[in-house]
């Protein structure tokens, strides 16, 4: 990196610190700290309940996604507007009319103080561990590629983030969102402007669509039913509808977003935003990994992306066979260049016959390209059976340092880094929410100051931070993280949201049916994911039901045989 892109990074993170702490200043209770006083407006509302999900991971993995899976992970977004109108109707009257700071506060109310506290347990186990990943991600990407230590680099991000929401609170959260989000998006679509900009002479934005639809990339839609396919329109829409239920509604990162609205409509305005724009954002984002595999028709390609590991084999014995690798894939992406400039002219003068004739060439050549790239995986194992041989996440990254000007370098890197402090600031608070309010205040410390509360607030804030620096720390290789983060949340949230939906919708049955349909579903649901093949979307799907039936099981087995 150059000096410039050094204070481009430089002044943009320390500016969105600067000014989230500044807009926040004089937070003098828990309500204020917590909850912003109330006064957070719903386009920022909407904009920070985007930018808490969009983490790094979002811009850094879902390109690559795109890159190697094409578009399909999109559908897993279909259900999420659908649950956006539920929440607004549904969930949000009920926490505004309470005046919760946790949603688990409601719990308490419905059933008893076990319950809340169990699902604020499985609240925090999995976002506890989900802010390490958030955290880790970027570290590990920008410290393979760009050298850094990615310990002081986990450091350095985590600590910036404690600082700021430590100071602030919610507010400072909500300011730095709306920050941080102007950055990304002006980042985002610098990027996607300068991949075709770069693309050869006589070949556009619509050329390299439908080059990357030739190319089996545009797959949009799914329409086969199997559950143990990932992404369809079914998993999507019924599994993603549960998902984003779960989410949206019941995870405090996500509520604590939207309680700190003025009012109902505030509230629902912020959440219906997200719900009418996540889906084309995310959309765009892939869409850039389908720009980046058309680019790389044309471009040389890296075999392996993640140039850290490609570094050590050539610093082991295995670098013959590394470098005959090589030239098999150099000497192959010639022949593929020709198809590609041959593929895109037939395509414009619509010459069907050439068309199939250089689209089976290229569809068949690049199975001959993840042999080369087996082939060199195999050896990075060999040479170091610890090497991480998945280098998803590394594809965007790696594009931006190899191809743009110094200054958007920065300026990219600079949006690593604030998707994963907005994420992280936004975790932070919501888990210092939940242990201070559903916790501390109602099992330890009843009765005690407003000042005493603050600083409590101040401390598990910082402490919680300090938790997910350690995990990311120790953090494995996950492969794709964006689907790493969403199958840990998905080991959690059909359970959660099987008690919210106990809560809301079934008035006879218990608190005491429900603790325990909820211990015995999250065991099955755990039993799924490490013994069956079922993709980790229907997990919200049969985690919610499962809560629902076995609390109207335990529930006649209380009152047939007088059980307590």
């Amino acid at each position: 990196m150059s000096a410039l892109d050094w204070f481009v990074l430089i002044f943009s993170l320390m500016g969105i610190a600067a000014y989230g702490m500044y807009k926040s200043r004089g937070a003098t209770n828990i309500e204020s700290y917590l909850k912003g006083d109330n006064q957070i407006p719903w386009y920022m509302v909407g904009l920070s309940i985007m930018a808490t999900q969009a983490s790094a991971i979002t811009f850094l993995s879902a390109p690559g996604q795109a890159y190697t899976d094409g578009m399909r992970f999109v559908q897993y977004y279909f259900g999420l507007p659908i649950a956006m109108i539920v929440i607004s109707i549904f969930f949000i009257p009920i926490y505004n009319r309470l005046n919760v700071f946790t949603a688990y506060e409601f719990l308490e109310n419905r059933f008893d103080q076990k319950t809340r506290v169990f699902t604020s347990l499985l609240f925090l186990t999995q976002r506890g561990l989900a802010s390490g990943l958030t955290l880790y991600a970027p570290s590990l990407i920008l410290s393979a590629l760009l050298g850094w230590n990615i310990y002081y680099t986990n450091l350095f991000i985590g600590g910036i983030v404690i600082l700021y929401t430590v100071a602030g609170g919610s507010k400072a959260v909500s300011y730095t969102h709306l920050q941080q989000m102007t950055i990304i998006f002006i980042g985002m679509f610098i990027a996607g402007y300068m991949i075709v900009h770069l693309l050869p002479d006589g070949i556009g934005f619509t050329d390299a669509i439908k080059m990357g639809g030739k190319l089996g990339k545009m797959n949009v839609i799914d329409l086969s039913f199997d559950l143990s396919n990932k992404y369809n329109i079914w998993s999507g829409l019924i599994g993603g509808f549960f998902l984003a239920l779960s989410y949206f509604g019941t995870d405090q990162s996500q509520v604590s977003r939207y309680i700190s609205a003025k009012d109902l409509r505030q509230s629902r305005m912020g959440l219906l935003m997200n719900g009418f724009i996540k889906v084309p954002m995310q959309f765009f984002i892939l869409l850039l990994g389908v720009l980046l595999f058309v680019f790389y028709q044309f471009k040389p390609a890296p075999l392996f992306f993640n140039n850290n590991e490609t570094e050590k084999l050539e610093a082991s014995a295995y670098n013959p066979a590394w470098q005959k690798i090589k030239g098999a894939h150099e000497a192959l992406q010639e022949d593929r260049k020709t198809a590609a400039f041959g593929l895109t002219q037939s395509i414009q003068t619509g010459n069907e016959t050439a068309i199939k004739e250089h689209q089976d060439y290229l569809v068949q050549s690049e199975k001959e390209l993840l042999v080369l790239k087996k082939q060199a995986t195999d050896l990075m194992k060999q040479n170091d059976p610890k090497a991480e041989t998945n280098d998803t996440n590394y594809i965007f990254l790696r594009y931006v340092i190899d191809y743009l000007p110094h200054g958007l370098i920065g300026l990219l890197i600079a949006v690593i880094f604030a998707a994963s402090m907005q994420s992280k600031s936004a975790e932070l608070n919501a888990l210092a929410s939940c242990t201070i309010v559903d916790i501390y205040k109602r099992s330890f410390k009843k009765e005690a100051s407003d000042a005493h509360y603050l600083s409590a607030s101040k401390w598990t804030t910082a402490l919680w931070g300090l938790y997910a620096i350690g995990v990311a720390m120790f953090a494995n290789k996950l492969g794709s993280l964006i689907e790493a983060v969403n199958v840990l949340g998905s080991l959690f949230y059909g359970t959660i949201l099987g008690i919210f939906l106990v809560a809301f919708m079934f008035k006879k049955l218990t608190g005491s049916s429900t603790f325990y349909a909820a211990i015995v579903t999250e065991a099955i649901v755990l039993f799924m994911y490490f013994f069956t093949d079922i993709s980790f979307l229907w997990f919200n799907l049969f985690g919610s039901i499962l809560v629902i039936a076995f609390s109207y099981t335990i529930n006649w087995v209380q009152h047939s045989f007088n059980f307590k």
